[in-house]
């Protein structure tokens, strides 16, 4: 075993630790960017350690096809490949039995893919897995496991289940650097708790360095999302890291680490930013959108990014229609998010203010697209044009009362969402959904004092 994981705070399920790793001293919670090919797309390495990420993602798959495990490894592995100090994951290539699912087939031997490069057959086995990882080098690398969409149902879900318990001993067997490289099982199981609780058993005997939860964040209900991380994360050991894989939005995250998740990855916050879309704390900004044209605040006058302290909106709304630069900033930004946010939960883990911290999460972020495709763009209309109207009026009325900042941001020229988002975030109650305040009833933390579910919604 090649990692040391220690606890250094709790609240409830909601626990903060120091995760080290053969090339770098992690602190839990934490997001991962992914770097398919062994880059995050516009940003360097360098960049990405201002930022303050502690480990990146790399594909198996992609990294065999182009450039080669056998050239990485050649080249001294993949941190010295990308000039990457810090720590590295892979994963086993199974994600891409369900994104490439019309180039593989799927037997008891492994996966055959129809390489997208250059057509040839390539037959990705348990053994062929872990062989490519090990030459990638990376601190943590997964067992290959048998991935199916969480929205099937039927005896493909218990196959698939019993399959990633059969490879995980095959891929245990072909690990040939256990004492560098930490190989962690992946959690299958579909909807279905028996399964899942069969899986998590059969993993926790294998005694491996961490465990993940696969098979979610695809286009399962979000009820049923947390229910199987509650499950999956109070049956796993506690001396040994959780990751759910392929999570990234920052109310997911903040949900799974109240349940006692450690470690999250997704291409969310990357990919997001290349069609002109920023993380701030009240949701999203669409940069794209015309009323950015002369907009002359930071993305997020909260935000101590550098993008945030130098570029306006304007500046990046004109970029994001018309050049690269445009979502490279984006990026940036929305990587400096997400690390500040996984440094947000520790340090309020850390200090016991983990509820406090959640509430006012919750209070800032609005769920304005939500509720626009619940309501409808018309009734979204007519309630823009009660809001211009009615909310000047009785600014005029209450002057005194009323605070200069909201004043003076309901004057600026900003987009509807934004001045919709606004209103709800002046009101100390903010609608949170139904799964949110279930999943933090279970998870312990008390939300009464900051939120009300407004209904049973599982977007």
């Amino acid at each position: 075993m090649a990692l040391r994981f220690e606890i250094l705070g709790r609240f409830n399920r909601a626990r903060a630790a120091q995760l080290t790793l053969p090339h770098f001293v992690c602190q839990t919670p934490l997001f991962m960017p992914v770097g398919t090919q062994g880059t995050i797309k516009g940003l360097a390495t360098n960049q990405l350690e201002e930022i303050g990420c502690q480990i990146i993602l790399g594909n198996t798959y992609h990294l065999a096809l182009r450039p080669t495990s056998e050239l990485i490894d050649e080249l001294g592995g993949l941190h010295q490949f990308m000039n990457w100090p810090r720590a590295l994951l892979t994963d086993s290539g199974g994600f891409q039995m369900v994104s490439l699912l019309h180039l593989a087939d799927i037997t008891e031997k492994g996966v055959t893919f129809q390489s997208p490069v250059d057509g040839k057959p390539m037959l990705l086995t348990p053994e062929e897995s872990i062989q490519i990882q090990n030459r990638i080098g990376a601190d943590i690398i997964m067992a290959l496991d048998d991935v199916v969409k969480t929205t099937i149902t039927g005896p493909r879900i218990e196959e698939a289940m019993y399959r990633t318990l059969r490879w995980i001993d095959r891929c245990i067997a072909a690990h040939q650097r256990p004492h560098e490289q930490n190989l962690f099982g992946i959690v299958q199981g579909g909807l279905d708790p028996v399964l899942r609780d069969i899986c998590v058993r059969g993993l926790v005997d294998r005694n491996l360095p961490g465990y993940a939860i696969g098979g979610l964040a695809g286009g399962e209900s979000k009820d049923s999302f947390w229910r199987v991380v509650a499950q999956c994360t109070a049956a796993l050991p506690e001396d040994k890291p959780r990751y759910v894989m392929g999570v990234g939005y920052p109310l997911d995250i903040v949900v799974c680490s109240a349940l006692g998740a450690d470690m999250y990855d997704c291409v969310y916050p990357t990919r997001t930013a290349r069609f002109g879309t920023a993380l701030v704390p009240e949701g999203v900004l669409k940069l794209k959108h015309n009323a950015m044209a002369d907009d002359a605040r930071p993305i997020d006058p909260t935000c101590a990014c550098m993008v945030c302290r130098t570029y306006s909106r304007a500046y990046i709304h004109c970029l994001v229609t018309k050049d690269a630069m445009g979502s490279q900033l984006l990026s940036y930004h929305n990587l400096y998010y997400m690390m500040k946010l996984s440094r947000d939960l520790h340090t309020s883990i850390i200090e016991g203010r983990f509820p406090e911290f959640v509430c006012n999460f919750l209070r800032i972020m609005v769920y304005f697209f939500t509720s626009f495709t619940q309501i409808g763009p018309f009734s979204v209309y007519i309630l823009y044009l009660l809001i211009g109207g009615i909310f000047p009026i009785l600014c005029h009325c209450f002057e005194d009362t009323i605070s200069p900042s909201i004043l003076l941001l309901w004057e600026k020229k900003v987009p509807v969402e934004l001045k919709l988002s606004s209103v709800v975030a002046l009101f100390p109650k903010g609608d949170v959904p139904e799964w949110v305040c279930n999943a933090m009833e279970v998870a312990g933390i008390d939300i009464s004092s900051c939120c009300s579910p407004f209904s049973s919604s599982q977007d």
